[in-house]
């Protein structure tokens, strides 16, 4: 990653400029992926920023890997989830694929039950939640659940 970091970055300034912005390097950690199937046309995601206490970022991806994992895989419409994290300021982002819109419109409760249920176990503050149509899918990583 380091290594083809200035290879990227005309491609990345140039992404910047067609989309009228600039652009920030973070690098996060993967620290959980898990699929059940891939997307297809029309999957959407629901992500979830969330701020925890960085001396319990591991409790917090324990939490989320044995306890929210488990209960999102039932969720109607489910493709597969990742959690991102970046230890030293204890944020996290995590995001959750789903068939279709309607799929994720009507798991949108109990999604939310289960959010609340992980951050509380967690000792986390969920800071935003956003829904999503998915542009970019079949990223080549290897399943970390």
């Amino acid at each position: 990653m380091h290594a083809s970091a200035e290879q990227v970055r005309p491609i990345r300034d140039r992404a910047a400029e067609l989309f009228g912005g600039s652009s920030q390097v973070d690098e996060w950690e993967i620290a959980v992926l898990h699929r059940n199937h891939r997307s297809q046309q029309g999957a959407c995601v629901r992500a979830t920023w969330i701020e925890v206490d960085p001396a319990q970022m591991d409790r917090a991806i324990d939490v989320f890997r044995l306890s929210s994992l488990p209960a999102i895989e039932e969720l109607e419409g489910f493709c597969s989830a990742s959690l991102m994290v970046d230890r030293g300021s204890g944020r996290a982002v995590s995001s959750v694929t789903y068939d279709s819109h309607e799929a994720m419109e009507r798991n949108r409760d109990q999604a939310g039950t289960v959010r609340a249920a992980g951050a509380q176990e967690a000792g986390a503050n969920v800071l935003d939640v956003g829904e999503f149509e998915l542009a970019v899918a079949h990223l080549r990583v290897p399943e970390m659940a």
